[in-house]
């Protein structure tokens, strides 16, 4: 199953994506609503009249009701990228590294990235698969974290690398407007039966940046979800985006760096293609 938000005639729907149709949810205000049901009431949530696909404009699946979940150097390839680039020896973490993003920085499929240069010169991609969760939970062992997800989604981890560094914590850089794509749907949990199997890439105005397996993550989902809810109750919604493959841009010999009019792709195996265009302006 796929879920979508979209905008229609002014109003923001939440709604399942059936082929090149949306059938809206009838009497569920968000995405998030509905993965709190339990999963009897939302078997028995109706549908209304389909609507072509064409004629809506889809928005970010779902807006947690917190800060987004994120894991920092996840991947081997790109915690070694880092090192590098930073001049600095490499130390992987015996835990995962937890920042967040704002929710104000969340938007959706196809946005134009308004991004400012007087904010910062060095935007930067980071392709990243995203879990939803789906039921309350805390303390969650690894061998039950997949029983508390509720479905996949893509994610791009926009990065303003100069106010990154400026700043030392991650948050102001990480969290600015728009600089959270994610979409284009959910798709159910049901439909991956192996997250860490999953193929990653990025493309920035068509050429591959980012290229590799989830397999190769550091942590495992169910490592990630097991120690972020120790101690911490997650809820219906969050989003815990699990960190990106090497192949970013200011690791790149020269850096590289987002400029205006440029096309970023993130594109995960059985889920689907985001794109966003990023215009760079006052």
């Amino acid at each position: 199953m796929r879920l979508v938000t979209f905008l229609r005639q002014g109003y923001v729907e939440p709604g399942i994506l059936d082929g090149a149709q949306v059938l809206p949810l009838e009497h569920i205000d968000t995405l998030v609503d509905f993965i709190a049901l339990a999963p009897e009431e939302r078997a028995a949530v109706r549908t209304s009249a389909p609507l072509p696909l064409a004629s809506v404009v889809l928005l970010a699946p779902v807006v947690p009701r917190k800060n987004v979940f994120c894991v920092g150097r996840n991947y081997l390839g790109h915690a070694e990228e880092v090192a590098r680039a930073r001049g600095s020896e490499l130390k992987l973490p015996g835990v995962p590294t937890f920042f967040t993003k704002a929710p104000t920085s969340i938007t959706g499929p196809e946005a134009v990235l308004q991004l400012s240069p007087a904010i910062s010169q060095q935007y930067d991609w980071e392709a990243e698969l995203a879990v939803v969760i789906g039921k309350r939970c805390r303390d969650v062992p690894k061998d039950r974290a997949h029983d508390v997800i509720f479905g996949y989604t893509c994610l791009n981890d926009v990065t303003a690398r100069d106010l990154q560094n400026a700043h030392v914590q991650w948050f102001k850089g990480k969290s600015l407007d728009q600089a959270c794509p994610m979409g284009p749907w959910i798709v159910s949990a049901d439909e991956i039966p192996d997250p860490q199997a999953l193929h990653v890439t990025m493309r920035v105005n068509g050429e591959i940046k980012q290229d590799a397996s989830t397999a190769a993550m550091i942590f495992p989902i169910a490592e990630i979800i097991a120690s972020l809810s120790a101690g911490m109750t997650l809820e219906p919604g969050d989003v815990i985006a699990t960190g990106t493959p090497e192949g970013v841009g200011f690791a790149r010999t020269p850096p590289e760096f987002l400029k205006n009019g440029d096309v970023m792709e993130v594109e995960i195996e059985r889920i689907g293609l985001l794109r966003n265009s990023v215009a760079l302006t006052e």
